[in-house]
């Protein structure tokens, strides 16, 4: 009988815990399914257009703008060599010789046969005048005249022919003959450059072909050399290149410098027009797919995955070409957890 109530009472106060421990346990489901439910919280980026010029840098080579390997029109041995490596000459300037004793002799010969025969047309013509002589006779000795005086050029152009002179004007490289050697028309003796004026080789990609014509400055550098120096493209190739889908480009470099030396290495920075409608997006708003690159737009709270071309990029923007207008909102972050047409909801919204 003594213990009764207190039983009773323990029975009450179990009962009004569980009632409590069950109200407090569902409200905390309901709150955690509230919360699964609810749409994420989302950064995104407002589109808008700006002035853009784009700059690309190429590998290119310095060219000289006349280079040729010299060699003898005829075979023969050399007599005389006149060519001091690393010289320059001027046109025309005889840099070998050879032996030529045999054409010599021939062209005294014809030489000598030359005067006779000036000689005996002389009385023919007398001889005709009063006609002592037939014409058949005086045009038989004229003819032979003739015949000599033409002998008398082959020679001379033979003979010319073993005198090696310079093209052009320019730097002569190393030789490769000796003094004496016996040379034929595919031996190289040396190279000459014409460096007084230089050119630049280079390529651009295919898709630039329409931003780069004649008249346009570029700048490029050589190792070595701190300097940049400046060229202005005179001439494009007629056709792209089918193995690498490039266009081959010629600059005429501005200035006369004397550092520059033919087939060295260039890096060519060339800036094109600028885009003043250009549009650029954070990178890390783009989501990589396997036909191309997609972002994800924010249309009436949800997800829209847009496909989307793109163009120049730097370490933190990249540029759109196609597939998005100025006022377009897109996202910059959740872009690997957002599934399309999830909804969503904005945060922070970057209008800068």
């Amino acid at each position: 009988m003594t213990l009764r109530p207190f039983y009773n009472a323990a029975c009450v106060a179990a009962i009004v815990f569980s009632f409590f421990s069950c109200g407090s346990g569902k409200d905390k489901a309901e709150k955690k399914t509230a919360q699964k439910k609810a749409p994420p919280t989302l950064e995104g980026y407002i589109v808008r257009a700006e002035p853009f010029s784009e700059i690309i840098e190429v590998p290119g080579s310095v060219v000289a703008n006349e280079v040729t390997d010299i060699r003898p029109e005829v075979s023969g041995r050399l007599v005389r060599l006149h060519i001091s490596e690393g010289q320059t000459v001027g046109k025309g300037a005889l840099l070998a010789k050879i032996y030529d004793g045999d054409l010599q002799a021939e062209l005294k010969k014809l030489q000598s046969q030359l005067a006779i025969a000036e000689s005996n047309e002389k009385r023919a013509s007398r001889l005709l005048d009063i006609q002592g002589i037939s014409r058949n006779d005086y045009e038989s000795t004229l003819l032979n005249l003739n015949n000599i005086r033409a002998d008398i050029d082959v020679i001379k152009t033979q003979i010319y022919r073993t005198e090696i002179r310079a093209p052009f004007a320019g730097k002569l490289g190393l030789r490769n003959i000796s003094p004496g050697a016996y040379v034929s028309p595919a031996d190289v003796i040396a190279t000459i450059n014409q460096v007084s004026a230089l050119k630049l080789d280079f390529s651009i990609p295919e898709k630039y072909i329409g931003s780069i014509g004649v008249g346009q400055y570029v700048n490029f550098t050589v190792q070595g050399i701190d300097d940049v120096f400046a060229a202005k493209v005179y001439a494009t190739a007629s056709n792209v290149g089918l193995n690498n889908r490039s266009l081959q480009v010629r600059a005429r470099v501005s200035g006369n410098n004397q550092r520059l030396v033919p087939g060295s290495f260039a890096k060519v920075r060339i800036g094109f027009e600028p885009d003043n409608n250009a549009i650029f997006i954070p990178s890390q708003s783009l989501v990589p797919t396997i036909k191309g690159k997609q972002v994800i737009l924010y249309q009436g709270g949800k997800a829209i995955f847009h496909d989307v071309a793109i163009g120049a990029r730097d370490s933190a923007r990249v540029e759109i070409v196609e597939g998005l207008k100025v006022g377009d909102t897109i996202l910059t972050t959740g872009i690997m957890t957002t599934v399309p047409n999830a909804p969503i909801r904005l945060g922070k919204i970057d209008k800068n």
